[in-house]
């Protein structure tokens, strides 16, 4: 990666021991690295610097990651972020993208894996949209171009979906109908270098499911097909 094409990824860890591995590793893959070791300072630097990721500890002095995460979102940050996490609770996972991170890894972790998330995201992130896309279904509206997902009524709502549960729903979209499976969906939203489980997929269609279902219990559009993984239908 050469000078003009190095990115900067922000790490928010207050484990000294771990926040210094992942910045010697990061640096050797040719990242520019910034650090915080509590919430308060990372969400400080967050705004001020604009890095292109954030590699976010949930628990933190001052302010928690989620509570980091909601609020950089809140003022207009789009920043793709990767929630570090000693938690394998689902409900924990589902908390974080809520409050908007777009992936999550456990601990421990490998540095291979990690730095395969790192790529997989921010080559996500640098896609463009095909700028003339609208997918309708239902009462909803995703706009490719603007980046939102809008529920029609006598006023409009705009339902906020987090980086990834958006590009999973358009993966949905333009393979309407069509039985996708789980290793299909990862490739074609995570990318092949993705080293992420068929679980954490199920965990974003839970989470997705929330928002854009009457009764996530028993969807209507994104449905399970059993031993193959899901499909969407209008």
């Amino acid at each position: 990666m050469s000078n003009d094409e190095k990115k900067t990824i922000l790490v928010v860890e207050d484990d000294e021991a771990l926040m210094l591995g992942l910045e010697e590793n990061l640096r050797f893959e040719g990242y520019e690295v910034l650090t915080a070791t509590d919430g308060e300072q990372g969400l400080k630097l967050a705004l001020e610097k604009k890095p292109d990721l954030v590699l976010l500890d949930i628990v933190l002095p001052s302010m928690t990651g989620f509570q980091v995460c909601r609020n950089l979102r809140e003022q207009g940050s789009r920043v793709p972020v990767i929630m570090l996490t000693a938690r394998g609770e689902e409900v924990d996972k589902i908390t974080g993208f809520d409050m908007g991170a777009d992936d999550y890894v456990t601990k421990p972790f490998s540095i291979r894996e990690l730095v395969a998330r790192v790529k997989a995201l921010m080559k996500r992130a640098e896609k463009r949209a095909d700028s003339g896309v609208r997918y309708k279904f239902g009462d909803f509206v995703l706009d490719l171009r603007a980046r939102t997902l809008k529920k029609s009524g006598r006023k409009d709502e705009e339902i906020e979906l987090t980086r990834t549960e958006f590009e999973l729903l358009a993966c949905f979209l333009a393979n309407e109908s069509k039985a996708l499976s789980r290793e299909q969906l990862l490739d074609k939203v995570w990318g092949t270098q993705y080293l992420g489980t068929q679980r954490s997929l199920d965990t974003f269609v839970s989470s997705l499911r929330s928002k854009i279902e009457e009764d996530p219990k028993k969807p209507h559009f994104i449905q399970t097909v059993h031993g193959v993984g899901y499909k969407l239908v209008r």
